[in-house]
């Protein structure tokens, strides 16, 4: 029909993944096709368990089998195989385990030889049981492992003790459910894998246009006609829904006729994006702390938030002498259960990250409390709401942004100051 399509597969296509039978039939048909290689397993998760397949003085060389051929039984050619290669990276074989080593160690493989099977490797899941060659089934089904699965046998097995990197990050083995809204997790998440950890994106939160924008256009066109000595951004959600506001009206940056405060770097680089630079971020990044950075004053200050935000901010600047212009930019509303949540309810976690009141009030909706699980907060309004909540291990991030709440996850989970 004329469309381009793409073929994903794990792994490298042509390394036990049919991608040669499929290429064939394309070729056979007419067809024009590409071949993008991958990083077949049989070398990735050996490397993420810590094992090369090949090392100086001790593996010049490996062979790839797979554990059973197209009728079940043991592949053709498995006792040439047990003298093909230093190294045996055996796929798709967990289930016929006993009977490979007891054909390689039959055809002349060392039963002393070490062995590892490694299930789900590269994953958060990623498990590994080590053994001698005629001891790894046994080992393996003791512990319980199952496909997908693959295994290593030769001497490099050894090198696993010095070179099992990825089980040692810091947050190895923890699940960190991260609610924040869908699009905006990016980094903490990224952050968080790199560090070892199962990201569980539960997205509890949603960010809309308001159902009726006229008094946040009238704002906006006072705000271009110089009528406010500030405007005053406590998230980047505020900037972000700020501007479709101004694009819609026509307007860009230059409508910013005032100065510009922000709550912390999360909220600067979103102004920054829109060619805004602004002329005060408290050191402390919270709404009070950009109030008491401001100091007492005067003047008009406009100030775009969450539909049904909590009054404090307004109040302390009106406290302070401002005049105070406080207008929803945008709605905040609770997600639909997304499919993560079944995830919580069949496995455990091991901490949430909470971002707002609103994500602690949303998550408990739809999740349930999390018990004695540590809720680790991006700053004190939101530790705040998630004590009054009832939630009983608060953690409070230290630091603004992802990077704080990345240290606050690893002092809950592990001790000590961050990675």
């Amino acid at each position: 029909e004329g469309k381009a399509v793409v073929r994903l597969k794990g792994g490298d296509p042509f390394v036990f993944g049919r991608g040669g039978e499929e290429a064939l039939l394309l070729a056979e048909a007419g067809v024009p096709f590409e071949v993008v290689p991958g990083v077949t397993s049989a070398v990735a998760v050996p490397a993420y368990a810590g094992i090369p397949v090949t090392h100086r003085g001790i593996a010049a060389s490996f062979a790839v089998l797979t554990g059973r051929d197209e009728e079940g039984g043991l592949p053709a050619g498995l006792a040439r195989a047990a003298h093909a290669a230093d190294t045996l990276v055996l796929l798709m074989g967990v289930g016929a385990l006993a009977e490979v080593a007891t054909a390689l160690i039959a055809a002349g493989r060392s039963p002393d030889q070490l062995a590892a099977v490694i299930e789900w490797g590269t994953t958060p899941a990623q498990r590994v049981v080590s053994a001698r060659l005629e001891d790894i089934a046994g080992r393996a089904a003791e512990a319980g492992v199952s496909s997908p699965a693959t295994t290593v046998i030769g001497d490099v097995v050894a090198l696993r003790d010095a070179l099992a990197w990825a089980e040692r990050r810091p947050l190895w083995g923890r699940a960190v459910v991260v609610t924040r809204a869908a699009g905006a997790q990016a980094v903490l998440a990224g952050a968080l894998a790199e560090l070892g950890a199962e990201v569980i994106e539960l997205p509890v939160i949603e960010i809309a246009p308001l159902a009726d924008p006229a008094p946040l256009d009238r704002a906006l066109e006072d705000l271009a006609a110089g009528a406010y000595d500030w405007v005053l951004f406590a998230s980047a959600n505020a900037v972000e829904a700020t501007f479709a506001r101004l694009g819609a009206l026509g307007r860009d940056a230059r409508a910013v006729r005032a100065r510009v405060g922000a709550v912390g770097p999360a909220t600067a680089r979103a102004l920054g994006g829109r060619g805004v630079s602004p002329d005060v971020v408290p050191a402390r990044h919270t709404a009070a702390d950009l109030v008491a950075a401001l100091g007492p004053g005067s003047g008009r200050v406009l100030l775009p938030r969450v539909e049904g935000a909590p009054p404090g901010p307004a109040e302390a600047l009106a406290a302070a002498g401002f005049e105070v212009h406080e207008v929803a930019a945008y709605v905040n509303r609770r997600a639909a259960a997304p499919e993560a949540l079944e995830r919580l309810q069949t496995k455990p976690y091991h901490a949430v990250v909470f971002t707002s009141p609103s994500t602690v009030r949303n998550f408990l909706a739809l999740a349930g409390p999390p018990g004695d699980v540590p809720a680790v907060c991006i700053g004190p309004t939101t530790a705040a709401a998630a004590r009054r909540a009832g939630l009983e291990r608060v953690v409070t991030a230290e630091r603004p942004g992802a990077a704080g709440l990345v240290e606050a996850i690893v002092r809950a989970l592990v001790g000590g100051s961050g990675p």
